[in-house]
């Protein structure tokens, strides 16, 4: 049976501008699958995307459900679209409140949007029902961007008993520092659902950054990569000082040590392969 490796990616190219957080987002997965594992990956589905030219287009059996966030329903579309270059399917989060009519993180102004934190919400809750719907029980879901932050608290919390992730492992990877402002005050009540409670949260910051949402990832994950020169140094250092695996694959050829380190984490990898 075929391992599964979901990524959760802020960025892939070429659905939005080439830097090293989109790079990465369109080539893991491609030379994952590569390796003979069975891919699925997620984005959210920016303003700036072109639908047209991507050629996105609407799951309507994904579609259709309606997020609760901060006591106000937010409806889930889902879209699908493939990379011709590297043979990736790839799906998007959307809504039109959060990204439909969005730029990424900031405005046409460079201001950064005020709820990032909802919208960061939205993304992984998104994604998780989505992948329980297709019915695809992932062996390790691998987070790349702060927009992904939260999947790894919510995988060890609140989706702790669904089949489909109760033997997940989490992997993140780590990047350079990419918003500066804090998430909106009420971030922390809008984290809560299920078994996400607050109480789980009074060890941060009442009021979350970059960092802090880096350190949330960080704790509820199950191993940390660093796939660029340039990652936040602090976060690098908390990861080690928490004891998480950290793994360094910044060279050019770095699937296998990522295929390496899956399986030093998520036992019944290296053991289906040993079968095989």
């Amino acid at each position: 049976m075929a391992k599964k490796i979901l990524f959760i990616n802020q960025e892939t190219a070429p659905y939005v501008p080439d830097s090293e957080l989109s790079l990465l987002g369109r080539e893991l997965p491609h030379l994952i699958q590569e390796k003979g594992f069975e891919i699925r990956t997620f984005m959210p589905k920016w303003g700036t995307i072109n639908e047209r030219r991507g050629q996105l287009h609407e799951v309507i059996r994904l579609s259709g459900m309606n997020l609760i966030i901060d006591e106000t329903d937010h409806p889930l579309i889902i879209k699908v679209a493939t990379i011709p270059s590297v043979k990736v399917q790839v799906y998007f989060i959307d809504n039109d409140d959060y990204f439909s009519r969005r730029q990424m993180d900031k405005d046409e102004n460079g201001a950064e949007y005020a709820d990032n934190g909802e919208r960061a919400i939205f993304f992984a809750r998104g994604v998780l029902e989505t992948v329980k719907k297709l019915r695809w029980i992932p062996d390790i879901i691998h987070c790349q961007g702060w927009m992904s932050a939260v999947v790894p608290f919510y995988i060890k919390t609140a989706y702790h008993d669904e089949p489909s992730f109760a033997n997940t492992k989490v992997v993140t990877s780590l990047f350079s520092k990419s918003i500066s402002s804090n998430l909106d005050p009420n971030f922390k009540r809008c984290l809560e659902f299920r078994d996400a409670t607050a109480e789980l949260l009074t060890p941060y910051q009442d009021l979350f950054d970059f960092d802090e949402l880096g350190k949330l990832a960080i704790d509820y994950s199950d191993g940390v990569v660093e796939p660029v020169s340039n990652v936040n140094a602090d976060l690098l250092s908390y990861a080690k000082d928490k004891n998480i695996p950290v793994l360094s694959a910044i060279k050019e050829d770095f699937a296998d040590d990522i295929v390496d380190f899956y399986k030093s984490i998520c036992p019944e990898l290296a053991e289906e392969s040993e079968d095989e």
